[in-house]
């Protein structure tokens, strides 16, 4: 297994999160009988993630900054940006993992046809989907916004990468 992080920062109207990185999982999901989307459910529901849906990302930059999300690749492969406009792009595959803190701005490149994802969020945490600059409310949502008590995967990444703020 392989765990990357790395910090975003401000991107004209996408705020990202300064202070939290983002967490990247490799291939860690263990398909349970050929139904990876169902592993990665259970795996987030057990580790108290909830809200979980299954579909793709969207093809254009948005953020949240009601919710921090878990993006589960469960079938296909793509390309993600990340940090909005110019950003950093990402190559994924079924059992990549991707942990957003609130603020990362996101957006679906390219994708296989059989391209899916689970995707999840911790408990209270709704989230609003943004695609303009947040404004001083939005960014003190950002900043204040309760860290998850779990990592989505059951690991300790987001224990570790997003104590005391990063």
């Amino acid at each position: 297994m392989v765990i990357e992080h790395f910090f975003l920062s401000e991107n004209g109207w996408v705020p990202n999160n300064a202070h939290l990185p983002v967490i990247g999982y490799r291939g860690v999901a263990p398909d349970e009988g050929g139904d990876l989307a169902r592993t990665f459910e259970r795996t987030f529901a057990g580790n108290h993630w909830q809200g979980t849906w299954r579909n793709g990302i969207f093809d254009y930059h948005h953020y949240h900054t009601m919710a921090h999300e878990v993006l589960g690749i469960a079938r296909g492969h793509g390309v993600v940006m990340l940090g909005g406009p110019g950003g950093r792009e990402i190559e994924v595959s079924a059992g990549d993992c991707l942990i957003l803190p609130a603020g990362t701005g996101h957006c679906r490149i390219s994708a296989s046809e059989d391209f899916l994802v689970v995707g999840g969020y911790p408990p209270g945490q709704d989230p609003d989907l943004r695609r303009e600059a947040p404004g001083e409310a939005g960014l003190h949502i950002i900043a204040t916004l309760p860290l998850p008590e779990t990592d989505p995967l059951g690991g300790d990444a987001v224990s570790k990468l997003w104590q005391n703020g990063g």
